[in-house]
């Protein structure tokens, strides 16, 4: 039973960074990808990047190409995303997803909010 828990967030300054976390659970398969999404207020959620649990291969979406990294610690079961140079429109519950390979986004965490005042 898969279960996924974000922490991590809070109320920052633009210009400030931020790193947030995933500890996954359950995990009984190999092939998979684990990704970040957020949803801003009175917005539908849209796809921040995604990595490979396996090869480590990654991909952004344009808004956080060059300000977010993701990356994860395979032994700890537990993704990241590192946030840098904060943008109030950043502004948005965080959640982290699950993915195993060549299916849909099948799991999700409760999110985390992250807030950038100006």
């Amino acid at each position: 039973q898969v279960r996924l828990v974000e922490s991590g967030g809070g109320l920052v300054q633009a210009g400030e960074s931020l790193r947030l976390s995933c500890a996954a659970s359950g995990l009984t398969f190999r092939n998979f990808g684990m990704g970040w999404f957020r949803r801003a207020p009175g917005k539908e959620r849209e796809f921040v990047a995604v990595i490979s649990w396996s090869d480590g291969s990654t991909v952004y979406a344009d808004s956080a190409k060059g300000r977010f990294t993701i990356s994860r610690d395979n032994a700890k079961n537990t993704l990241f995303l590192q946030m840098y140079s904060l943008k109030p429109e950043d502004t948005a519950v965080y959640y982290c997803a699950l993915a195993k390979e060549g299916s849909r986004w099948d799991y999700w965490g409760q999110g985390t909010q992250v807030t950038v005042s100006p």
